[in-house]
């Protein structure tokens, strides 16, 4: 992928990196990720998935009627586990380099890194 994805995105796609998920679970798991920073309301989590189904990036694990409505379990695609390595790459690379910018600023305030 070819441009950074946005935090939800890559928050969702995280929530799954590690297990299928049902919409509520991701919606917690993502809670959790950000510590508190970011919730998704139900119309924005399906919207997400949605285009994250097209794009290819998840897929449906299973389906399942629960108290009379259908669930769907997500999981992270092939796809989709390239892309966010890919991110958490060019996340790591930013990080470093501004760690490294500071460290330049502190040493020549005389602080040390």
């Amino acid at each position: 992928m070819d441009r950074q994805l946005q935090e939800p995105t890559r928050l969702v796609l995280t929530a799954l990196a590690d297990a299928p998920r049902h919409g509520y679970a991701i919606i917690q798991e993502v809670l959790a990720i950000s510590a508190g920073r970011t919730r998704l309301s139900t119309g924005t989590l399906y919207t997400a998935l949605d285009r994250l189904l097209q794009q290819g990036l998840i897929e449906v694990e299973s389906e399942e009627v629960v108290g009379g409505r259908m669930r769907r379990t997500f999981q992270l695609s092939g796809k989709g586990q390239e892309v966010l390595v890919e991110e958490a790459g060019r996340l790591r690379q930013t990080v470093t380099e501004t760690e490294r910018r500071l460290a330049v600023r502190l040493r020549a305030n005389g602080a040390v890194a």
